[in-house]
């Protein structure tokens, strides 16, 4: 079986974030969404729209979003706006909060480790083809955040993100600290709610990882730890499992002290169980062959 294709530059810019993604050789048809992070109010590592500019406005893109389940900034949808407007995401692109408003899109899941349903912003059937663009770097809950966590938490709704934390236990965000699923089973759901998303979308995704500002914590902590490891590069490939197997890959090869605080972070949390998972459901492999540019 051929080895999925991840490239990768050490060069951090955004004509380079370009470059990587015409290097794949995909076009994607129709509307295009754009999944990024948008950042909690007070993080200071998020990827800021200046720097995604060139690259959104390359496929003509629309920046999606769903709101959170916890406290903060982000997890109803007026506020939700306003931080969009504060961060200048909606400055420079039309923005789409996915689950702003009526009923989610249920996704189902009938190979699903835990669960069987996927709970997504209604707003995404609205688009043709999905742009991945994330910002790689640590998670308190999962270990890390790549490519596949966008896919997961990324594109579930407020009630979806409730739905994987739990295992498929609660929807209501409200209650979703008293249903907290058990480590690995939060992660198999992350894994099952990520196929979900690459089945909708019928290969018409591609996905670019960032490697910089790399935190043990997520831009989704509104007090986050400064980076701890140098910045590493840009990776783009059209296989979410790979593109993140392969980041995971070059902090364990990178020859900064930083990377042992890092890695605990994702050994701690099982952080790499996610990608395991998501190999095993088959919509991603961790055979890849890194073709530095």
């Amino acid at each position: 079986m051929e080895k999925s294709k991840v490239y990768f530059c050490k060069e951090i810019t955004p004509e380079n974030v370009v470059k990587m993604y015409e290097l794949l050789g995909k076009d994607l048809p129709g509307k295009v969404a754009v999944k990024v992070h948008s950042g909690e109010r007070g993080n200071q590592n998020y990827l800021r729209p200046e720097f995604m500019k060139k690259m959104i406005e390359h496929v003509n893109g629309t920046v999606v979003e769903c709101n959170t389940a916890y406290e903060g900034a982000r997890n109803e949808t007026e506020k939700h706006k306003k931080l969009l407007e504060e961060h200048e995401w909606s400055k420079y692109f039309e923005v789409d909060i996915m689950d702003a408003e009526g009923e989610d899109l249920v996704l189902e899941i009938p190979n699903g480790k835990v669960i069987k349903k996927n709970y997504v912003g209604k707003n995404m059937k609205n688009y043709d083809s999905m742009l991945v663009l994330s910002h790689f770097k640590g998670h308190p809950m999962g270990g890390f955040g790549g490519a596949l966590k966008q896919l997961s938490i990324g594109c579930a709704s407020s009630a979806g993100k409730t739905w994987i934390h739990t295992a498929g236990q609660e929807l209501d965000q409200y209650k979703l600290w008293d249903k907290v699923a058990e480590q690995d089973k939060f992660l198999e759901a992350m894994a099952d709610s990520a196929e979900t998303i690459v089945e909708f979308f019928k290969g018409n995704m591609a996905f670019i990882n960032v490697m910089c500002n790399m935190s043990v914590d997520c831009d989704c902590c509104s007090v986050a730890e400064d980076p701890c490891i140098a910045d590493i590069g840009i990776l783009a490939s059209l296989d979410p499992v790979a593109i993140d197997e392969a980041c995971i890959d070059l902090v364990r090869k990178s020859n900064d002290a930083g990377k042992e605080h890092f890695l605990e972070r994702v050994e701690s949390r099982h952080g790499t169980h996610t990608i395991d998972s998501a190999a095993e459901l088959g919509f991603g492999s961790k055979e890849y062959e890194l073709i530095e540019v």
